[in-house]
């Protein structure tokens, strides 16, 4: 005779499988050509969860165990899908309006352990000197492996003035490295303009929020203001910017390209994963009753002389914003490779207040280039100066992630090594002293080389051009 908690866990399973179900032959009653549900599977799904409800060492909660099955079945699809609670859910939301509670990195998750994929300029990640490519081992005393992303981000996550110590490795380094960073509000300005020298515009755009697109405009028509004059040359600086919104992206590159060019197409199995955005209004501005904020911007951005800054930290919809002014031959990219994220993640929300993050689809520059797992290789290819070459971090590519998409032109760029932690002691940095770390990039300061190229260039393009 079963005990009542067997009963009970007899019928858990019986709700899910019943709910699959039901929502099978809903599917099937909308379209027939659904595929079912593998029921033997089903039933495997069913056995491990009544081992699991009896046999465990500890009870667990039916809503965890369900949970945590969806997260699983997120996860093992590629590095990007994930499920979202409803804190998380609600965190992501707030991230995209520009203010979110913190330490101001975006993380993946690689091998069990949290990697960065970039931090976010003006946070305490980035002044504390994270770096692009860090694989966070430990959360103060708590070891990052066996975690899942989900959970390692509410951990970073905290009330502010709090302090958190990220316990990390990094290529180079022959231990691992413990770095206090004191968790803040992080109000991040995405927008960062200033003339460095008559003529001569610099723009650094650190992530696509919301508003990314019009603080763009405000700051373009400063710019020109200021000048006094038409500019000569504009550097667009789009290093360590991990992307963000995609129709930020979209207004940005729509700055600086004809109304109406190609800016990126998705390809994906659902119609509605299959998009074609162009520099048209319709595609940039969110909200009908919104004024297109491009319409007063003077006619000199769209022929000025460009200089595009990227590097292994540029991601996403700044590897977009490249793709397509390189395409278009508008400007000339100047950096190193980029990260190689060409997959459209869409925020799918549930019932219940939670969502999932699911990758629906692929990134194609406009003359058909996939971003997946290559990135953009730059026109002129200008690594930092060796005072800043500790700022690039491991390297860090899409391609090194698992479970990565693949690229569907054949063009994956072959994975960098792992960080190594047992080396020939010769052949790596020494550990940096306690509370010693490296001082974050300063990009567009007076030591900028990468910066210093790109006006070099341009000044020689205006050479040219008046010959």
């Amino acid at each position: 005779m079963r005990t009542k908690f067997e009963k009970f866990g007899l019928i858990a399973i019986g709700a899910v499988l019943g709910l699959m179900l039901s929502l099978n032959y809903s599917a099937l009653a909308e379209k027939a050509t659904a595929p079912q549900l593998p029921l033997d599977d089903l039933r495997a799904f069913a056995e491990v969860f009544g081992k699991i409800k009896n046999d465990y060492v500890d009870s667990v909660e039916d809503k965890k165990l369900i949970s945590e099955a969806i997260n699983g079945m997120l996860t093992g699809l590629d590095p990007h899908s994930s499920y979202l609670d409803a804190d998380a859910f609600k965190d992501l939301q707030a991230g995209t309006q520009g203010e979110f509670g913190g330490l101001g990195i975006e993380v993946g998750m690689e091998d069990g352990f949290v990697k960065v994929v970039s931090p976010i300029e003006d946070t305490p990640a980035h002044r504390a000197g994270i770096k692009s490519g860090d694989l966070i081992i430990k959360l103060d005393e708590t070891q990052v492996k066996g975690m899942t992303l989900n959970d390692a981000v509410k951990r970073m996550r905290g009330k502010p003035d709090t302090p958190i110590v990220l316990t990390i490795l990094r290529k180079g380094v022959a231990k691992p490295m413990e770095i206090k960073v004191v968790r803040a509000i992080i109000k991040t300005k995405s927008v960062k303009p200033k003339l460095v020298e008559p003529g001569y515009a610099f723009v650094r755009v650190t992530q696509f929020q919301e508003h990314t697109g019009e603080d763009l405009a405000k700051a373009l028509k400063a710019l020109s203001e200021e000048n006094k004059a038409p500019l000569k040359g504009l550097v667009l600086d789009m290093r360590n910017n991990p992307g963000g919104l995609l129709n930020g992206a979209v207004g940005v590159s729509a700055a600086f390209l004809p109304k109406g060019d190609l800016v990126v197409y998705t390809e994906g199995r659902a119609e509605d994963a299959k998009m074609r955005l162009t520099a048209n209004p319709d595609h940039y501005v969110r909200g009908g009753a919104r004024a297109d904020y491009l319409r007063d911007l003077p006619a000199e951005f769209k022929t000025v002389p460009m200089v595009v800054l990227v590097n292994g930290g540029s991601a996403s919809a700044s590897e977009i914003v490249a793709g397509a002014l390189q395409d278009h031959k508008r400007a000339v990219v100047m950096g190193t490779q980029t990260f190689g994220k060409g997959s459209v993640q869409t925020i799918l929300p549930m019932n219940n207040g939670t969502a999932i993050k699911l990758t629906t689809a692929r990134y194609y520059t406009p003359e058909g280039r996939s971003i997946q797992a290559k990135g953009i290789e730059p026109d002129v290819v200008v690594e930092e100066a060796q005072i800043n070459t500790a700022n690039l971090g491991n390297g860090l590519r899409e391609a090194d992630l698992t479970r990565h998409l693949a690229n569907p032109n054949g063009e994956e760029e072959t994975p960098s090594r792992k960080p190594e932690t047992n080396t020939d002691p010769a052949k790596v940095t020494p550990a940096p002293a306690d509370g010693e770390v490296t001082p974050p990039a300063e990009f567009g300061s007076e030591n900028d080389y990468q910066l210093k190229q790109a006006l070099n260039l341009l000044k020689g393009l205006q050479i040219l051009s008046k010959k």
